[in-house]
Order: C-alpha cells, then structure tokens, then sequence
C-alpha cells in the first residue's frame, strides 16, 4: 500500500524526531526474515528500550538529514530496517545482535555512534558498551576501591598485634 505525501511527511518527522534525540543506531537487513520473527524482533526492541523502523531508503536519508547519523546515508540500499537507542548506546546493538544470533537472515549493514560511522563489523563493540546501570557499578567500584585498601591498611596493625598475643597466649 503506498503511502501518501502527508504520511510520508509525518513518517520522516517523527523518525527525524527520534535520530535527534537518540545516542546511536543501528541499520540491519531483514530480508528472509518471516512476519513472525519480525514481531518477534520487534518485541525485544520494544522491551529494551530501543525505537526500530522498517524504512524506505529514500525516507530514511530525509529522515535522518541534519541528524548525527547522517553519515550513514551513503550505507542504506536495500531493505532495512533503522534501530535507534535513546538512552543506551549499546541496546539497539544488543538487540540485532542477540536476535541475529538464531536468525541468520538479520544482518547489520552500518552503525552510527556519536556522529561517526561504523561497519557492521563494530556491532559486537557496540553491543558489549556497558548499560547505564553497568557503568554507574563500575565507577562507584573505582570509588570504593582505594577506600576498601586504606581501611584493611589501617586495620591490619592491630589485627597482626592480636594474632600476635593469640599466639603467645597458646605458647
């Protein structure tokens, strides 16, 4: 069913809408994929947070005109779909890549990250980013670190003194 002027006008603003306010995407080829597996698809994309189109070529590149992944306009030819991560920047990644794991007709062509294009390649980098919550850990760990050292310093005086009168207490 074609769409007509007016809906592809409102198609690419809100698609334009959300590549404005997104942290990276994700362009993938879903050719072979069944409607069943594409809903599937859709789903996880859903559950993670992700924003994800099947989007013609030349509405995609309007769509995404002016945005930080314009860059990847050169890479969309054939059927794809657009995967966008507004608060993680490796869950649309996470998301292609843990379902093209069962289902080899998905296939990343191009990624985009911060205004810069990636390949297909990178989709395992980009995916293993850390999530928010994981990076929030990984400080807080670097924070504590240093803290957990001085204490078991300090400490260890006194602990060695009792070890010490423990033993003489069994001589």
């Amino acid at each position: 069913m074609a769409l007509k002027l007016e809906d592809k006008k409102t198609f690419v603003k809100e698609v334009s809408a959300v590549a404005g306010e997104s942290l990276s995407a994700v362009a993938a080829e879903y050719r072979g994929l069944t409607v069943a597996e594409m809903t599937q698809l859709r789903k996880e994309a859903r559950n993670a947070g992700v924003y994800m189109r099947v989007v013609k070529n030349t509405l995609a590149r309007r769509a995404i005109q002016g945005t930080d992944f314009e860059c990847m306009k050169d890479t969309l030819k054939g059927p794809l779909l657009l995967a966008f991560a507004k608060d993680d920047p490796g869950a649309a990644a996470r998301v292609i890549k843990d379902f093209a794991k069962e289902h080899d007709a998905l296939k990343a062509v191009s990624l985009s990250a911060g205004g810069q294009l990636l390949p297909a390649s990178d989709l395992a980098k980009l995916a293993e980013l850390p999530t928010l919550n994981q990076a929030r850990a990984m400080l807080l760990g670097l924070f504590v670190a240093p803290l957990a050292r001085l204490v078991r310093t300090l400490a260890e005086p006194p602990a060695m003194l009792a070890r010490t009168l423990s033993a003489k207490a069994k001589q």
